[in-house]
């Protein structure tokens, strides 16, 4: 007898081909059998007549490293139908590091961190996770650690205790390294050093996702930069949510994108992306300039900040934004400055992954946290045309558990794993907005975390179902 049938439903594998209707049968943990089921017998049969069934959708970036921690009645990837979330990106997770009082942007995590990467996974593990996890060690974090003056690049000695930092982490359960050059603790990281901290990764043991350097008038070099480190590693290499940042670069990603299709003849290279023309990273003074606005999300100085127009409370106050940022600091924002075309650029080509990359601490955060997926199936795919549902499905499941090595995962197969989420195809939609950013999405109907019913239309039934996840190839 089955545990679960899914039946009545259109089956999105995950692969890329076309739909075709048939049920899902499942046992334990595993999916057992996709066809005409109608015969078995199941403990529970879940009708999903005019839904669409698919594999439990891989959030490619994501900074949820202290939410794995938690188990909120509300859970902002849960609800979108994830069911794998990859943390530890942009060189930043929550291990290993000792310290006080981390720098800018450690301080987005909004959490405690841990000594040891082991020490982590077994946090994460204790915690038994709402979702699966897939965990990246961060660069930056590893030069917090090791680097006496952050302003200059690493010496010998400080590189060696990065690169065991890697290698105990591959050891503890992560997947691959994160950088985050971009960010001032490790703007003064050569490409060298980059490659030098990597070198545990080489021979299949992990991948590199790379934020890039620059991601406005800077960013060719960047782009080659980053393909640079993934060559000389021989890894697999996942540029971090492809973006073109300001008026003057809007466009350009008809350049970037051939420039990656070029390189992807002869190296392994993709990218991650989300469905919106604003990023939110730490406020920054020296990015309100490129933006046509910029929302604050949180300030220590000044909290009732949060959820307001920069420019406003500097008009209203008779100052320049950049000085009202700096006043504002520590804190994070979003910034307008990318254009919707080369948003629907990035996302439509085939080697875009779905990308979150929301800030759970943040206190008014981007709407991507909460709506990124539904977006990406209601409007991207249903309202605009950019790309076939079978496409955007693929996306979001069985391309980026193949590029991140997660074997049996993305996949509505006999064999693999039952992360499976079910949804209607002209309902499913965000509701989360600039102004309300944390509204849940509508028309999901059930998403199961390793056979377990963890969402049940909008409610979160099951929070402990989760896994963390080698990478297994």
């Amino acid at each position: 007898m089955l545990d679960i049938v899914i039946a009545g439903g259109v089956v999105i594998d995950g692969s890329g081909a076309p739909r075709r209707a048939a049920d899902v049968g499942i046992t334990g943990d595993r999916i057992v059998a996709v066809g005409d089921l109608a015969g078995m017998p199941a403990r529970r049969r879940l009708d999903a007549g005019g839904h669409i069934v698919a594999p439990g959708f891989i959030d490619s970036h994501t900074h949820d490293d202290q939410l794995l921690l938690e188990h909120p009645a509300r859970h902002p990837k849960l609800l979108q139908g994830v069911t794998t979330v990859v943390t530890g990106n942009c060189g930043i997770s929550l291990a290993p590091l000792v310290h006080g009082h981390p720098p800018p942007p450690l301080d987005v995590m909004q959490a405690s961190f841990h000594a040891s990467f082991a020490d982590y996974v077994r946090a994460v593990e204790a915690a038994r996770p709402a979702l699966n996890a897939a965990l990246l060690v961060g660069h930056t974090t590893l030069r917090v650690g090791a680097v006496a003056d952050l302003g200059r690049a690493a010496n010998a000695t400080e590189t060696e205790r990065m690169r065991a930092g890697v290698a105990a982490a591959l050891a503890a359960g992560a997947i691959g390294m994160s950088t985050g050059v971009y960010y001032p603790p490790s703007r003064a990281a050569t490409t060298q050093e980059l490659i030098d901290v990597g070198a545990p990764l080489a021979g299949g043991a992990g991948i590199v996702t790379m934020h890039l350097r620059d991601e406005g008038d800077r960013i060719d070099d960047a782009l080659r930069e980053a393909l640079a480190v993934g060559r000389a590693l021989n890894v697999p290499l996942v540029l971090s949510h492809h973006k073109l940042m300001g008026a003057a670069n809007h466009g350009r990603s008809v350049q970037t994108l051939a420039l990656i299709e070029d390189a992807a003849r002869t190296q392994s290279v993709c990218f991650d992306c989300y469905p919106y023309a604003a990023s939110s990273t730490m406020l920054l003074p020296e990015r309100v300039a490129a933006c046509t606005d910029v929302q604050v999300t949180w300030s220590q100085p000044e909290p009732q900040a949060a959820g307001r127009s920069l420019r406003r409370m500097a008009a209203e106050r008779g100052i320049a934004p950049e000085a009202l940022a700096a006043a504002l600091m520590p804190g994070g924002a979003i910034y307008f400055a990318m254009s919707d075309a080369d948003v629907e650029r990035i996302l439509a080509h085939p080697l875009a992954m779905i990308g979150s990359d929301g800030l759970p601490g943040d206190g008014v955060p981007h709407p991507r946290l909460w709506g990124t997926f539904p977006r990406v199936l209601g409007h991207c795919a249903r309202e605009r045309g950019l790309l076939a549902l079978e496409a955007a499905v693929h996306k979001m499941t069985g391309l980026t558990a193949r590029r991140f090595g997660l074997a049996g995962r993305g996949l509505l197969q006999p064999g693999c794993s039952a992360d499976v989420t079910v949804f209607d195809a002209g309902a499913v939609a965000d509701r989360a907005t600039y102004a309300d950013p944390t509204a849940a999405p509508l028309g999901i109907a059930w998403v199961l975390v390793n056979g377990q019913l963890a969402v049940d239309h909008g409610e979160v039934a099951h929070g402990h179902a989760g896994a963390l996840l080698r990478r297994r190839v």
